[in-house]
């Protein structure tokens, strides 16, 4: 079998059951800020009561998160040695930053978090559930920063066959990395709000402290509705603008735009068929794209036909990856909106149907998470650097296809077993709620 195929695989599954758990801990994070900040600023025991049971939650997810990622970096040097020989100097940096400036502010002021209520002061502890938030959030940057270059890259030049950091600033902030970020962050904070939501409304529906729940449901809705708003626009919005400049072949393959046009349609709804490449039973908003792309509805947008075929990647998984992406983020804000409505009437705790909406949809922002690396990654396709290495020069030249396979099956194994802990003790936690605080433990 094909190696650079088998390592691909290796290194989406991995990549993928990681990807999981980052989004989950960073909106738990910022959440907790809010609900501990209210249980600081106004001595209410219910916010404290909150802070403890959610926080339990983002401790098992933070701990998951770290045990899947370090498989990640062991990958470059085992499965793609020339990648790593190649961009060592520039690829190393993002990642030890990411483990010197980010990792460790976050899993110590988590300890602190964690064990330190009622054995340090109420600031502190308040300031200790901020550094874990910001540290997760530092950490996303810079493993945002080392896959923005792979996207976009600069700050370099080639020497001996090798690509050598000549301005660090530059290869930080490349064309893609600020709106990657803001992006893939507030995409964590839909994650998060929708777990909160998810959570309060199964305490709900089983009766389970109501009133307790009820706060955490309102703040989830409010916040929820926020950053729902902000992903579509201007978020979703820019991302996609600068994906147009700077990576033209992702774009049309992304927007399924198969022959370049001026005053270019955007495609709501079609199904991808191939060969030839083209879309079936399209539903199209006429000159949108081009507006959406360039801010003029005349403007010129390259199609597929505009670059090799060899330069072109996946077309069917890149646009349905895609679609799927825009169509849940668009989901979550009408979900957002109905239960801001409802919560605006104080008839929210009544509409027993939506409540449960919410429980279904704790997974559904990891789903969009998930697409959204996919339409980016593929998109990227089949460069592992954009215009500069290809995928299957980048891929171990010593590693034969049966080792491969072997720890496919076996990180599958691994992963099954890590997967299903991880819900049984997290489904463990939440059926077990939240447990009212003594006066006592409040004013200690």
């Amino acid at each position: 079998m094909d190696v650079v195929l088998l390592s691909r695989i290796q290194f989406a599954m991995t990549v993928g059951f990681h990807f999981l758990f980052p989004p989950i801990s960073i909106g738990l994070a910022w959440l907790l800020v809010i609900i501990e900040g209210l249980g600081w600023r106004r001595k209410d025991e219910a916010y404290i009561t909150l802070g403890k049971f959610f926080g339990k939650i983002l401790a098992l997810t933070f701990a998951v998160g770290v045990a899947t990622g370090i498989v990640m970096e062991f990958q470059f040097g085992t499965n793609w040695a020339e990648y790593s020989k190649f961009v060592g100097d520039i690829f190393g940096a993002p990642l030890a930053a990411e483990g010197v400036f980010a990792f460790f502010l976050e899993s110590g002021f988590l300890g602190l978090y964690l064990f330190g209520r009622n054995k340090v002061s109420k600031g502190v502890h308040f300031f200790s559930i901020i550094m874990v938030a910001v540290g997760a959030t530092i950490s996303a940057f810079w493993i945002i920063v080392a896959a923005s270059w792979m996207q976009t890259p600069a700050g370099y030049i080639i020497n001996n066959g090798r690509a050598e950091l000549v301005n660090f600033w530059a290869a930080v902030f490349n064309p893609s990395t600020v709106i990657r970020f803001f992006h893939t962050v507030d995409a964590a904070l839909i994650t998060g709000a929708f777990m909160v939501a998810g959570v309060s409304s199964y305490l709900i529906l089983k009766g389970k402290e109501i009133e307790l729940a009820k706060k955490s449901m309102k703040i989830a809705v409010i916040f929820g509705l926020i950053v729902s708003l902000l992903e579509l626009f201007p978020l979703g919005h820019e991302s996609g603008r600068e994906v147009a400049k700077d990576q033209p072949a992702k774009f049309a393959a992304i927007q399924g735009l198969y022959s370049t046009q001026d005053g270019a349609p955007l495609a709501v709804f079609a199904v991808p068929v191939m060969p030839p490449p083209e879309l079936k039973a399209k539903i199209e908003i006429p000159r949108l794209l081009s507006w959406l792309a360039f801010g003029d509805p005349n403007a010129k947008v390259l199609g597929i036909d505009q670059f090799p075929q060899e330069d072109l990647p996946p077309l069917f998984l890149t646009f349905v990856s895609y679609h799927n992406m825009v169509v849940l983020g668009m989901l979550f804000i009408l979900i957002m909106l109905i239960a801001f409505y409802y919560l605006l009437k104080n008839k929210l705790w009544d509409k027993k149907k939506l409540l449960r909406i919410f429980v279904w949809a704790i997974p559904f922002p990891l789903f969009a998470c998930e697409l959204g690396w996919i339409a980016a990654e593929v998109g990227r396709q089949p460069w592992i650097v954009y215009n500069v290495m290809r995928t299957k020069d980048a891929v171990s030249a010593n590693v034969p296809a049966g080792d491969v396979i072997f720890s496919i099956i076996l990180f599958a194994f691994i992963y099954l077993f890590i997967g299903s802990l991880y819900v049984y003790l997290l489904f463990k936690e939440i059926k077990h709620g939240p447990e009212m605080l003594t006066v006592k433990e409040v004013h200690e």
